[in-house]
C-alpha cells in the first residue's frame, strides 16, 4: 500500500484514537482497495490526498504539499485540489499513465455520527475513460488484456481489446514460436495503440512485458483470465446461447482475455456495460500489414517527429463530426485486403461527386454531436443534462441528411453502400419523442442546478416550480386579502431568509389583528405575525426549491433509464454518420485537388500515372508528377540519384497511393491500376535506439530483417539506402544480397533506392529487376534538381554540390574535391570489389558479382593523380590557350591506353 510502513490496514482497526483519527482510519480502509491508484478524497469542497499520493501529485500537478496532524507522531503528507477543478488534474494525470480512484461523501452530514460516509464511485485509468474532457475527441484509447497459453514449445497469445468510449469489443488470438509470437504482439500491439494493457500478475513472460513501452501495463489476479469463466462473461455481456455467429469458436486464451477486460472495466464504472452489444473477431490476413517503421516513415497520423500535422491524416481529415475523423484515423491504419470493401467506397464517392451533394451533407452534419460517445454515456449513466440535448438536437437532421441522400441512391444497386448508410440514418421516433418532452430547450450544465426536465414533463414537478417561482405573487394576493378583511391599510407581507413568511402590523393598528393571528416576533414599532394559512405556503414554498431539485434529480436518473433500450439504435446511426461524414470529407478533398478513382484488379500490379505525394503536394508550389510501373515481370526498380532528388518523396508516394486506394479514397494520380496488397514494408532514414542498446546500423538491419522474413509476392517493400551505414564494401555486399532476395525469393513489388552504382548491373542479370533515377541539371558548381522519374541508372550523386547547398564551408567542399580526385585515381589501379565478391577460386567466378570501375581498365600512372589534384586549383577561365593545351598534352601523356 502506498502509505508509510507504520500505518496500514490490518491495524487501522486497532489503532489507538490518538495515533489515527477515525476520519484517517476511513481514508485507509479506502486506500486499502485501491493500493496502486491515487485516491482522491472527498473533504467539502476539495479533493484532497495524503501520504504519498500527496507528495506525488504534488510532484506531478505542481500543486502545494501540505500536513494535516499526526499518525503515530509523524506528519501527515496531504495536498487537495478544489471539487470543480477536478477533470483538469485528472486529464495530466491519465495523459502520464496514472489511475485515479475518485471517493465521494455519500452520507449525510448533518446526520453523520463521526466521520461522513465515503464511497469510491468512479475509478478512471488510461483505458477506461468515458468522459468527453478527459480523452481526445479524434482518436480511440482502448483498453487491452494478454493472456499467453504455453504448450511445449508452442505459444498462443489471446487479445482482447475494448473502446470503452464507443463500446467496440474486438478479439484476436494467433500461435508460433516464442520469438515469432512476440514479434507478432508487438506489431499488433503498434497497430491498436492500447491505452493501457492488463496481464496476469503470475505470467512467465516478464521479459516480453519489459519490453512494451508504448503504454502502462497493469497487473490483475491471474485467475482472472480463466477461460472459461471468460467464455461465459462474453455469453451473458452480449446476451447469447454461442459466439459461433460472431466467428470466435474455438478461442481459448483470447476468452480469458475477453473475461479479465470485461471484470476490469466493469469494477472501474462500478455498473454494467449496456453498450458493448458486438463482438468483432480479427485475423492476419483482413488488414493490409503495417509495421511501426513504416507507420512511422509514412507519416499517416502523425510524423516523423512525433508531430500532428502535416500528415496524411490531417489531410485528409475535413470531417465535421469527431465520429467521422476517429473512422479516417481507423481506416488509415486498418486498410482492409478484401478490394469490394474499397471498391465500394469508391462507388460512393462518385455518387457524391456526380451530384455535389457534399455541400448539404457538411452543413447537417456539422450540427451532430458526437453521438457515439454522448450514447456510451448514456448506458454508463454519467451523461450531463446538455449531452441529452445535443443528442435530441443532432438526431433531429437525420430527415435532412436521408432527404438528401435520397436523391443520389443508385437505384440498380440496392445493396450500395449508400443504400446501407441510408437504413442506418432511420429516425428513432419514441427515442426524440422522450428527448423532446423530458429536456429543456436549453438545459443547465449539472443536474444539480436545476433547469434540465422540460416544463409539462412531470406535474409534480411543475407544482414545486410553480411554488418556488410564483411566491411573490402569492404574497401581493394574501396581502390585499389581509387587508381588506382586517381594515388595516398598512399591513404588509414580507419574507426574510431569518424569519421566513411573516405579516407585519405597526403598533398603533394592533387592535385590529385578528383571533387566528400568533405572534413571530416582537420589534420596536411593529409586531410580526403568522396565520395557518401563511404557514403552510411557508412549509410548501421554503422546501419546494429543495424538493424540486431531488424530484429533477429523481426524473433525470430514470431518463437515462428509460433511453437505454434505445442505445443499439443510436449507435447504428453513430456509424452511419460516421461513414457518411468520412466518405464526404474524402469527395471534398478529392474534388478539390483532382484526385482519380483507383481501379483495383486481380492481376499483380502497381500501375500509377503521374502519380503525386498527397501531403507534399500541397506542401509546395510545383509538384512534379511521376509515373510508376511494377508488374508481374517488373518487379524491383532500383532508384537512383542525387541526394535531395526527391528518391524518398517518389517512394513514400507510391506506398501512399496503394493505401489511399485500398481504404476507399480517390489517390491523387492521373490513373492508378493496383493489384492485391497483403502488406507495405519500408525500411527509410537513419536512426538509433539507444534506450534500447541499439545502433544505427542495427536498427537498419533489424528493419531489413522483419522485410526479408515477412514480405510475400503481394507485398509492397521501400527499400531506401540498405546498407549505408557500414564499411563501404559491407554496405554494399549486404544491399547487394538483400535486392537479389527480394527478387529471386520474396518476389515483393519493391523500390530500392541506393547510391550503390554497382547494383545497377542487377538488371543485367535479373529481367525482373529495371532501373530509374532522378534526374538532375548541373551547372558549375551548382545543382537543379528536375524531380522527374526517368528510365536508367543516375550517372552520379551529386554529394558534393549538396553539400554546398546545405552551406558547408567552401574550405572543406574544395578539400572534398580534391580528396574524391585521389580516391577515383585509386579506383582506376586496383579492383577492391571485385575481390570482395569473387569466387574462392578464379575458375569459378560469380557472374552475378557487381563489376568495380576498373574491371575492364588497365593500370594508369600513380602521377596521374597528382595532376588531377593539382587542377582542382586552376581557373580554366584564367589560363591562356596556350596553357591549356600543355595541360591536355600533359593529360594525355599519363592516361592509361
Amino acid at each position: 500500500m502506498n502509505v508509510p510502513s507504520e500505518i496500514n490496514a490490518a491495524a487501522v482497526k486497532n489503532s489507538p484514537a490518538e495515533k489515527v483519527t477515525p476520519m484517517m482510519q476511513q481514508y485507509l480502509r479506502i486506500k486499502a482497495e485501491h493500493p496502486t491508484m491515487l485516491v482522491f478524497y472527498r473533504m467539502g469542497d476539495f479533493y484532497e490526498l495524503f501520504f504519498d499520493d500527496a507528495e506525488k501529485a504534488s510532484r506531478i500537478l505542481g500543486i502545494t504539499l501540505t500536513a494535516r496532524g499526526n499518525a503515530n507522531g509523524v506528519p501527515i503528507k496531504m495536498a487537495g485540489v478544489p471539487f470543480h477543478s477536478l477533470d483538469g488534474y485528472l486529464a495530466k494525470l491519465v495523459k502520464l499513465g496514472e489511475s485515479c480512484a475518485i471517493c465521494e461523501q455519500i452520507g449525510d452530514p448533518a446526520l453523520s455520527k463521526g466521520p461522513v460516509e465515503r464511497k469510491v464511485m468512479r475509478v478512471v485509468t488510461p483505458g477506461t475513460l468515458t468522459d468527453s474532457d478527459l480523452l481526445p475527441e479524434k482518436s480511440e484509447r482502448p483498453l487491452l488484456a494478454l493472456s499467453m497459453l504455453v504448450q511445449r514449445k508452442q505459444v498462443t497469445a489471446g487479445l482482447a481489446w475494448l473502446s470503452l468510449a464507443s463500446g467496440n469489443l474486438k478479439l484476436m488470438e494467433f500461435s508460433g514460436d516464442q520469438r515469432s509470437v512476440n514479434a507478432r504482439l508487438q506489431q499488433e500491439l503498434e497497430r491498436i495503440v492500447p491505452a493501457e494493457i492488463l496481464r496476469a500478475d503470475g505470467a512467465n513472460d516478464n521479459q516480453l512485458f519489459d519490453e512494451i513501452t508504448i503504454c502502462h501495463v497493469n497487473q490483475v489476479p491471474e485467475w482472472h483470465f480463466d477461460v472459461v469463466h471468460g467464455h461465459k462473461a462474453l455469453l451473458d455481456q452480449l446476451a447469447v446461447a454461442t459466439l459461433t455467429g460472431f466467428g470466435a469458436d474455438g478461442m481459448g486464451p483470447a476468452f480469458g482475455a475477453a473475461g479479465a477486460l470485461l471484470r476490469y472495466a466493469q469494477s472501474t464504472q462500478g455498473r454494467g456495460l449496456q453498450h458493448v452489444r458486438n463482438l468483432a473477431c480479427e485475423t492476419e490476413s483482413e488488414f493490409i500489414g503495417l509495421d511501426a517503421a513504416t507507420r512511422r516513415n509514412l507519416e499517416l497520423t502523425e510524423t516523423i517527429r512525433g508531430q500532428e500535422s502535416p500528415t496524411l491524416f490531417s489531410l485528409l481529415d475535413g470531417c465535421r463530426t469527431a465520429m467521422g475523423s476517429r473512422l479516417l484515423r481507423h481506416w488509415l491504419h486498418h486498410a482492409r485486403r478484401d478490394q469490394s470493401v474499397a471498391r465500394a467506397r469508391h462507388d460512393a464517392i462518385a455518387a457524391l461527386m456526380e451530384d455535389d451533394a457534399t455541400g448539404s451533407f457538411g452543413f447537417h452534419l456539422q450540427q451532430v454531436p458526437d453521438i457515439e460517445r454522448i450514447t456510451t454515456r448514456v448506458a454508463l449513466q454519467t451523461a450531463r443534462p446538455r449531452d441529452l440535448a445535443a443528442l435530441r438536437d443532432g438526431i433531429g437532421q437525420l430527415p435532412k441528411l436521408q432527404k438528401t441522400l435520397e436523391r443520389i441512391l443508385p437505384a440498380e444497386r440496392p445493396d450500395s453502400l449508400l443504400h446501407r448508410i441510408h437504413e442506418q440514418l432511420a429516425t428513432p421516433g419514441p427515442c426524440v419523442d422522450l428527448l423532446v418532452r423530458a429536456v429543456m430547450p436549453e438545459p443547465a450544465t449539472m443536474v444539480r442546478d436545476g433547469g434540465v426536465i422540460a416544463r409539462g414533463f412531470d406535474a409534480e414537478l411543475d407544482e414545486l416550480r410553480g411554488l418556488s417561482e410564483n411566491a411573490g405573487q402569492f404574497l401581493v394576493d394574501l396581502e390585499t386579502r389581509e387587508r381588506a378583511r382586517t381594515g388595516i391599510a398598512n399591513l404588509r407581507v414580507e419574507y426574510n431568509r431569518v424569519h421566513g413568511f411573516y405579516i407585519e402590523v405597526t403598533n398603533g393598528q394592533a387592535d385590529k389583528v385578528p383571533e387566528d393571528y400568533r405572534r413571530r416576533q416582537t420589534l420596536k414599532n411593529c409586531e410580526r405575525y403568522i396565520t395557518p394559512e401563511l404557514k403552510a405556503y411557508e412549509d410548501k414554498a421554503l422546501s419546494a426549491q429543495d424538493r424540486a431539485l431531488a424530484r429533477e434529480k429523481v426524473l433525470y436518473d430514470q431518463l437515462l433509464v428509460d433511453l437505454a433500450p434505445h442505445i443499439g439504435c443510436l449507435q447504428t446511426i453513430a456509424a452511419g454518420i460516421a461513414q457518411l461524414d468520412t466518405l464526404t470529407a474524402l469527395t471534398e478533398h478529392a474534388m478539390r485537388n483532382n484526385w482519380c478513382a483507383p481501379q483495383l484488379v486481380e492481376e499483380a500490379c502497381i500501375d500509377i500515372r503521374e502519380g503525386r505525394h498527397p501531403v507534399v503536394e500541397n506542401q509546395i508550389e510545383r509538384f512534379i508528377a511521376n509515373d510508376c510501373r511494377l508488374l508481374a515481370e517488373r518487379r524491383l526498380l532500383l532508384i537512383t540519384g542525387p541526394n535531395m532528388g526527391g528518391k524518398s518523396t517518389f517512394m513514400r508516394q507510391i506506398a501512399l497511393i496503394t493505401l489511399l486506394a485500398y481504404i476507399g479514397s480517390y489517390v491523387p494520380a492521373a490513373s492508378a491500376t493496383i493489384g492485391p496488397i497483403d502488406r507495405v514494408f519500408t525500411r527509410i532514414g537513419a536512426t538509433d535506439d539507444l534506450a534500447g542498446g541499439r545502433s544505427t546500423f542495427m536498427v537498419e538491419m533489424t528493419e531489413a530483417a522483419t522485410i526479408l522474413n515477412g514480405a510475400t509476392d503481394h507485398s509492397l517493400v521501400l527499400m531506401d539506402e540498405i546498407g549505408r551505414g557500414t564499411s563501404t564494401f559491407d554496405g554494399l555486399a549486404l544491399a547487394w544480397a538483400i535486392a537479389r532476395h527480394l527478387i529471386d525469393t520474396s518476389r515483393s513489388f519493391t523500390l530500392f533506392a541506393t547510391h550503390y552504382f554497382e547494383l545497377t548491373q542487377l538488371p543485367e542479370s535479373h529481367p525482373t529487376a529495371a532501373n530509374v533515377h532522378l534526374s538532375a541539371v548541373e551547372h558549375k558548381d551548382s545543382i537543379v534538381f528536375l524531380h522527374a522519374v526517368q528510365d536508367g541508372p543516375a550517372s552520379q550523386s551529386y554529394g558534393l554540390q549538396v553539400a554546398q547547398l546545405a552551406g558547408v564551408p567552401q574550405p572543406v567542399i574544395k578539400a572534398a574535391r580534391k580528396h574524391l580526385a585521389k580516391l577515383e585515381a585509386q579506383a582506376l589501379t586496383s579492383t577492391p570489389q571485385l575481390d570482395l565478391f569473387a569466387a574462392p577460386s578464379a575458375a569459378e567466378p560469380d557472374d552475378e558479382a557487381p563489376q568495380g570501375p576498373s574491371a575492364a581498365q588497365p593500370a594508369a600512372d600513380p602521377r596521374l593523380a597528382e595532376l588531377l589534384a593539382a587542377l582542382d586549383d586552376v581557373d580554366p577561365d584564367a589560363l591562356t590557350p596556350r596553357e591549356a593545351l600543355e595541360r591536355l598534352y600533359q593529360l594525355k601523356r599519363l592516361a592509361p591506353a
